[in-house]
């Protein structure tokens, strides 16, 4: 995707010290960066606050990181905001997400226009508020036509129930006679997918130092490098997206092959 090297290196400008720019090739990141997004709450009770204070700092988070693929001109980036396990959480909070994702939304859809960021949703939204599904539709109407990156959150999302769909998918069309049996192989699932038409991942971020991908992209991560950090969600930015693309970029990647010696 195009990017602009002056306005990177600005970016960039002001070191923490242990990582800069020039400590990884601008020119060989990966194409699809996806991060799983935890650790809010602990973040916020550390600091003896409500935990739903760590959720509106983690919105802050996610803009920084949506302006820094942006920046370094990743073709898309992927996060998992909302898991259809995470139903099971408090209503109070439950109902502070939904309330979060709307006027989120909304409040950032400006950035989207600025930086031509094309969004997309993985994940089940009729079973969402009213409110937040209504403005769901809205930011995918508004930014269709954007030819940027694309951001996708994950919001009601579950690998495994993707895959069952997907799997229903296909079982409805072989019954209708509108697929062949012979025709069912991994493009045909993965077409059925929520990330149709997106590349698979080559860099996993999760943050909180859990290790563990909690129902996330279990079939698009089978060849996907991982990058753990113990920082909390709220605390990561520009520069630990870098400390991660350095690690990535430091793996040999066989794809189950031999690299020739």
């Amino acid at each position: 995707m195009y990017r602009d090297e002056a306005l990177l290196r600005e970016y960039y400008s002001s070191s923490p010290g242990d990582i800069t720019l020039d400590d990884v090739d601008v020119n060989h990141l990966p194409s699809h960066v996806s991060i799983i997004m935890d650790g809010n709450g602990r973040w916020a009770q550390a600091r003896g606050l409500d935990r739903s204070k760590g959720h509106v700092a983690g919105v802050d988070a996610l803009r920084e990181t949506v302006t820094t693929s942006v920046r370094l001109g990743l073709d898309a980036l992927s996060v998992y905001a909302f898991s259809t396990e995470n139903w099971r959480r408090p209503q109070r909070e439950v109902d502070l997400l939904m309330h979060l994702f709307a006027t989120t939304l909304v409040k950032e859809l400006p950035l989207f226009h600025q930086e031509n960021v094309r969004l997309r949703f993985l994940g089940d939204l009729e079973a969402l508020p009213k409110k937040t599904y209504d403005v769901f539709c809205q930011g995918l109407d508004e930014t269709a036509d954007h030819t940027g990156m694309t951001f996708a959150l994950a919001v009601n999302y579950g690998s495994r129930a993707e895959m069952t769909r997907a799997a229903r998918l296909i079982a409805q069309e072989v019954s209708a006679g509108a697929l062949s049996i012979d025709d069912v192989d991994e493009s045909a699932i993965a077409s059925r997918l929520y990330t149709a038409g997106l590349p698979d991942p080559e860099l996993l971020i999760r943050t909180s130092g859990e290790l563990r991908l909690s129902n996330y992209l279990l079939w698009q991560l089978a060849y996907t490098e991982f990058y753990v950090t113990d920082m909390m969600w709220p605390d990561f930015d520009r520069w630990e997206m870098l400390r991660a693309i350095r690690a990535f970029q430091g793996r040999n990647r066989r794809f189950g092959g031999v690299v020739n010696q």
